[in-house]
Order: structure tokens, then C-alpha cells, then sequence
């Protein structure tokens, strides 16, 4: 009996992990860890990437944002999370939030374990996931 192994499709497969990987930058004591990717129906051009997100004690995620909107579920321990236009807020386990497409914001764990994440995007296909966003200017 022959076997017919989809080879085309796994080197794709494992071409698109490497890319994210390569493309997604790491903040130090920040791991991101591609779980899926696919299309969605309501718009050709874009997509939904679900991604485990883990930021260790005292690490701060760094100020970034996406081309589409973030949702994201706290599953283990918090976050100081600081959306421009918002005020700070602390998310903890069991609780969820969401940021619009392009707009900067961060996250810092004060917490003594690590925090893990579940983060949905929905972003246009081709762009980075995550670009760094610069500084806030000052206030006069």
C-alpha cells in the first residue's frame, strides 16, 4: 500500500512557522508560540493567528502594535497592560481584552510567576504580526 504524504504542504507549513518565527520580534522574557493560522470569511485579505504568548516575571512585552486587532485571554497570572488613548489597566487570569489594529500599547508582568496568554489576531495577510511602536511624546 502506498502512503501519500502531502510533502508540498509540510515544507509550506513548516516554512510559514519559521517565517513567524523570524518575523515576530522577542522581547527578552517574552515568548510568542504560533499555534494556528488561517483564513477567515469576512475578508479575503486578512486572517486569524492564535499565538500562546508567555511573559515572564518582570519582563515588560515592549511598546508594539499589529495590523489588525488583538483579543486576547489571560489563562495564568497578570499584567499591567498600558493601550494609548486608555488608562493602565491590570488584566488577570480569567479575564480578557482587546486592542484595535494600530494602536501602540505594552504589558508588564509585576507578578512573581509567569504570565500565559491566548491572543487572537486578525490581521492583513503578508504584514508582520508585531512592529514596534516608538515612544509616546511628551506631554506640553
Amino acid at each position: 500500500m502506498k502512503l501519500k504524504f502531502p510533502v508540498k504542504k509540510v515544507l509550506l507549513g513548516t516554512a510559514m512557522l519559521v517565517a513567524v518565527g523570524t518575523v515576530v520580534a522577542q522581547a527578552s522574557g517574552l515568548t510568542r508560540t504560533l499555534v494556528a493560522r488561517n483564513d477567515v470569511s469576512f475578508a479575503p485579505n486578512r486572517e486569524a493567528v492564535v499565538v500562546r504568548v508567555d511573559v515572564a516575571a518582570n519582563a515588560a512585552v515592549g511598546r508594539h502594535t499589529h495590523p489588525g486587532d488583538e483579543v486576547a485571554y489571560v489563562m495564568e497570572g497578570q499584567l499591567q497592560l498600558t493601550v494609548e488613548g486608555q488608562a493602565p489597566r491590570l488584566v488577570k487570569a480569567g479575564e480578557s481584552f482587546t486592542v484595535p489594529a494600530g494602536v501602540p500599547h505594552d504589558a508588564h508582568n509585576d507578578g512573581a510567576g509567569t504570565a500565559k496568554l491566548v491572543g487572537v489576531y486578525l490581521v492583513e495577510k503578508g504584514k508582520p504580526l508585531v512592529a514596534p511602536a516608538p515612544a509616546p511624546a511628551a506631554a506640553n
